[in-house]
Parts: structure tokens; sequence; C-alpha cells
């Protein structure tokens, strides 16, 4: 006996996560900062095509023309437990292309790994998720719990035009939800073990990340000519007071979050760990992470000033990318103002809030769970993001957030590095293992 019509073929989410995650870097979606960049609009109906295809009614919606973002809900087995959000981004910081020893917008695979802008952060993230929704689709299985899944645009830019916008205007789209999973989490570092000196790896599960506070600093003296001696000097100004906040201690505290992880290399390694370098030392490129967590800290990343060279200007500018520890805010505010001094206006940019999640409960054990049955005898710590997702916009909901996009790396791969850097790539092991690992989280959560 015969048939004309032919099974659906279901994929494993294994097989077409690489393609889907090559395709993804392949469209340009370089967030600018200033709404110059081409947009999410063609990665996002990229991604309506791959849920459509399957069945699936996904919602887009533009907060500016071409910024897009995408999210539709899948039900669960049991609608009255809360909901689950899965969410990535869909842009990615500038790649200047004379940098790369590659083209980082043609997603070449070589040496095993995918390279481009957005390997890592966070195309890689968004493949995984897309290859697991469509299986589910595809099979019609149902997880535990009703799953919204969204793919959004400008977090790179403080997600305003992106996360922000969806919170803002479809709250009802994440109704019921009151947990998140996204990046800059899951992924491994390799460590010698206590007892044999053995390498093993830890899993660093995000629990918590810093705030944000994105300042311009606008110095103001007396214009004159270049030959001149001019002691209210606007350019001389905003250089002593980058001086002083770049030169000023801030102080260390450490969280809940980042005592835990300390104090779970200690288990795995016997490095005490207030022998802090040494701890450090241990994390390879994880280190810079870390660092950054134990403190509130100031990075200045742009100048402006005059408009001739024998003109002295009126006003100099400066950009400070500001990140503070939970409960810091406006304590770190104060003290910018104040290393400031009276000539330079501090102007507030951008400003987004520290997170801080509990490091037990039911979604944390599916997480490690998860990992664990695909890598059994690892260890997963929590530990803080120097950096911040788009969680923080979730957060208006009452939702708290994760980062967890799992990563199985080899102990000689600078992965920290990749994020915004050159020649950023992620090995196409780590794709699969992290897609196996958040097939199982989907299934169990």
């Amino acid at each position: 006996m015969s048939s004309d019509t032919a099974a659906p073929t279901v994929l494993d989410p294994q097989d077409e996560v690489l393609e889907i995650c090559r395709d993804l870097i392949r469209i340009d979606t370089s967030n600018y900062g200033d709404g110059s960049g081409p947009g999410e609009r063609a990665a996002a109906e990229y991604v309506m095509g791959l849920l459509t295809e399957v069945g699936l009614d996904p919602q887009l919606t533009e907060s500016d023309p071409g910024r897009a973002s995408v999210v539709v809900r899948t039900e669960g087995r049991d609608s009255s437990r809360p909901g689950l959000v899965l969410h990535g981004h869909l842009d990615v910081v500038p790649a200047m292309a004379e940098d790369w020893s590659v083209d980082p917008f043609a997603a070449e695979v070589r040496d095993d790994m995918v390279w481009g802008r957005g390997a890592v952060d966070m195309k890689d993230m968004v493949a995984m998720l897309l290859a697991n929704l469509r299986h589910l689709a595809r099979t019609g299985q149902k997880p535990p719990r009703d799953i919204v899944w969204a793919f959004f645009a400008d977090e790179e830019a403080g997600g305003v035009k992106g996360a922000g916008h969806v919170v803002a205007q479809h709250p009802e789209w994440f109704e019921g939800c009151t947990e998140a999973v996204s990046e800059v989490g899951g992924f491994s570092v390799t460590l010698p073990d206590r007892t044999t000196g053995a390498p093993t790896r830890a899993y660093l599960l995000q629990t918590a990340e810093k705030g944000i506070a994105w300042l311009r600093l606008v110095a103001h003296g007396r214009a004159g000519h270049g030959s001149v001696p001019n002691p209210e000097s606007a350019v001389v100004r905003l250089a002593e007071a980058v001086a002083r906040i770049n030169a000023h201690p801030w102080p260390r505290q450490y969280i809940a979050s980042v005592q835990e992880f300390l104090h779970g290399v200690e288990r795995i390694t016997g490095v005490p760990a207030d022998d802090l370098e040494r701890v450090l030392g241990l994390l390879g490129g994880a280190a810079g992470f870390v660092r950054g967590t134990l403190s509130d800290t100031t990075n200045f990343t742009m100048l402006a000033a005059g408009y001739k060279h024998n003109v002295v200007p009126q006003t100099a500018t400066a950009s400070v990318d500001c990140r503070f520890l939970p409960g810091h805010e406006e304590e770190m505010l104060e003290t910018i103002r104040e290393l400031a001094g009276e000539h330079v206006d501090v102007e507030i940019v951008h400003k987004d809030v520290a997170l801080e999640a509990p490091s037990q409960g039911e979604l944390v054990e599916s997480m490690k769970k998860a990992l664990l049955k695909e890598d059994p005898g690892a260890h997963v710590l929590p530990y803080c993001l120097s950096g911040g997702t788009d969680n923080k916009h979730l957060s208006r909901l009452g939702i708290t957030g994760y980062g967890f996009a799992p990563l199985r790396l080899p102990e000689d791969l600078d992965f920290a590095g990749m994020f915004h850097g050159v020649d950023e790539r992620v090995p196409v092991d780590s794709l699969r293992f992290g897609t196996r690992v958040l097939r199982r989280l989907v299934e169990d959560c």
C-alpha cells in the first residue's frame, strides 16, 4: 500500500541551528546607536518566515521604520502555571571589516567555528532558540508551561527601540510570565580540580547584572584665539574631569552572586576566595567579566571638541560608560558629578536598572539539570554580568531574568573577548551543544 502524501520531515534542532546562525549573521543589523544603521527589519522578516513556515503565528512590531521585533507565544501543557520568556536580540554592534581576518558578515565556517559579527552576541543564541521553537512546532510537543519567544531590536543601544518598546506597547504579550532567560550566561570556563589538578568545566549561570548609565560630560569655557593663553579652556577642564573620574578608586563590594561565584571557584579549585588575583588568574578570558562586577566602573569611550586648529572652543564633551552594582545608582551619579567639577555638566544619555535574581529555585534547577545531562561532572556557578541585557526591560513587568546561553567551550578560546571584539566566532560543536541543552530546558521548564 502506498500513499501520495509524504510524512512531514521532523528535523533535530541540531541539524539546522548552524544554517540559521549563518543566515542571521549574513543579515547586517549593525546598531550605531543613532538610528543610522540598517535596522533589524530584514532579520525580523527572516525570523517571521522561519516561524510561519512551521505553522506559528508570530507578531511583528516596529518602534520606528526598520526597527522591528518579533514575539510569539507557545501554549504549555499547564497554562495555569506562570509563563517563561525566552528572548534574544537581533541587532549587533558595528564591525570594521578592515580589522577582521574574514568578512564580518559572510558567516564563514573556518576551523570548525562560525565567524562573524553576532556569532556570540547573540545570533548564536537566537539560532538555538529558533531551531528549538521550530522543532516544537513541527512535532506538536508542548512544554510544561507557556513560553513567550521574543526576538528584540536595539539591545546594543539600550533596548529602547526594541524590548523597551515591546514592553511598553504590548505588555499583554507577556501576560502571566514571571521569569525570563536570555544571553551571557551558561558558557563554560575550565578550572583545575582541587584534588587531581585535572581540568574540569564550570558553567557560569547569570543571576545578576549591573546597572547602566551612559553619561555625557559637557565642559564649558571661554572661546578664543589659539595663540592667546586661555585659563578657561573647555578642553582642559574636560581633560581634568576625565582624569579625576578615571583615577577615582571605586570601592569594592561583593554582592551575593559574586560571593557565591568566588566561593564556588574555591570549592572546585581549592584557591581561597579572598585570594582574588589567583582566582581571577584561573578564569582566562572570563576574568574581565568577573573583575567588572567587583565594584562600580567607568570607561570613557568618546571625546569631541573644537572645529579648527587655532580656535579654542567654548565647549568640549566626553562620553562615559558607567556600570553600577545593585543599590549604587544614586551614589555613583553623585560621585561623578562631584568629580566632574563646577565647569562640567553631567548629562544622562541612557540609564537603566541593576538586577539581582535568586540563585536557587525551580528554573535555576532546570537550567542546571539541562546542562549536567549534556556535560556530566561539570559544575554550575551563579555569577554577575558586568554588562546588561534586555532583562532590564522585562523587569518592568515583574519578570525575573537570568542569563543562560549554554556553550561548552574549548579551554583556549578567549570567549569573553569575542563580545564586541574583532574576529568574533563560536565553535560549531558549541552551537549544537547549546541547542541540546536548551531543548532539555524547554522540555523541563
